[in-house]
């Protein structure tokens, strides 16, 4: 019978099992002395940090902080706090300037005056999509900005749509040219922190935080990440800190840009999905409607099928 203890994990097993995988990894098939973890503050990052300390040793990890001009105002804050409760070596890296030379932000500026004219500096702004549950959605985005007139919420045509997501994407492309510059400088692994539903559903940047070394707990469900963080002792402000994309200026759940459901409902939805249970089954256990569930159902295919062009290694005209 279906029931949320799908979910449940032995995490010291695991955490051991993910810490010899990652010891053999590095220092066996990358042949490489550590690893560099950039730390947003988030719950992935944090894991995929105390992991690594914890498999590689912690002189072997590089904390990496990548903040720029919309990143939260936590973000480094719990960072740091995660890096002392580790004890690895940090370093920050403000990317906010070259952000600026390469014209992410007049990029992006540009891509929201297409459809708010009015959008001015030190305005806010983010991307969010209509909620599955009420209806058969078209993955159409809307536009949310916050102005000195008030917010307001419009429907994004595609071209300023594409533009906006290119410009914010300079962000994560950035940051990993960051991670592996500080990993060819030490001779170090990068370490992706994406999860389970990130990885399978294409909530990541090609060639950004798409791009690593290895991903350690790309099996693990968002739920799981939070049972092996209080495993690993990460501190609680990071486990109780809601899941952000921390990419846009105004403050937005993943939930709101990317997925269908909360993630303790998404994992489930994800898990049933790929054990072919019947909507009817999984309604009950994730407090929605067989008919909502359909939706969702629905919904991970399109993503799926949209991740494959993310997730495709570079064509050749000989395959060797």
């Amino acid at each position: 019978m279906f029931s949320r203890e799908v979910m449940g994990l032995d995490c010291a097993a695991e955490a051991a099992r993910i810490e010899d995988a990652i010891r053999k990894q590095v220092f066996g098939t990358l042949r490489r002395r550590g690893a560099v973890v950039g730390l947003s503050g988030g719950i992935d990052s944090s894991v995929v940090g105390a992991l690594c300390a914890r498999a590689l040793g912690k002189e072997h990890v590089l904390g990496l902080f990548l903040p720029e001009r919309d990143s939260s105002s936590d973000a480094l804050r719990l960072g740091r706090a995660l890096a002392d409760v580790l004890g690895i070596q940090t370093v920050v890296e403000d990317i906010q300037p070259a952000l600026t030379g390469s014209g992410c932000y007049a990029r992006q500026d540009e891509a929201i005056r297409q459809v708010f004219p009015e959008y001015a500096a030190g305005d806010r702004f983010k991307i969010t999509l209509p909620s599955i549950l009420d209806s058969d959605r078209l993955n159409v985005s809307h536009l949310t900005v916050s102005t000195a007139s008030g917010t307001q919420t419009k429907r994004m045509p595609l071209k300023p749509y594409l533009q906006l997501v290119a410009a914010t994407n300079f962000k994560q492309r950035l940051r990993t040219n960051m991670e592996y510059y500080h990993a060819d400088r030490l001779n170090y692994a990068v370490a992706g922190t994406p999860n389970r539903l990130e990885y399978d559903q294409g909530f990541f940047v090609k060639g950004g935080d798409g791009l690593a070394d290895f991903k350690p707990i790309a099996h693990l469900f968002k739920t799981q990440v939070f049972a092996m963080a209080e495993h690993l002792g990460v501190p609680e402000e990071i486990r109780k800190r809601p899941p952000t994309t921390d990419t846009f200026s105004m403050p937005q759940g993943q939930d709101e840009f990317y997925f269908s459901l909360p993630y303790a409902k998404m994992d489930l939805c994800l898990y049933a999905f790929d054990k072919g249970i019947a909507p009817a089954e999984v309604a009950p256990v994730v407090e929605i409607t067989p008919e909502q569930v359909e939706r969702v159902y629905k919904d991970i295919a399109s993503k799926r099928r949209v991740a494959e062009y993310l997730h495709a290694a570079p064509l050749l005209v000989d395959d060797r």
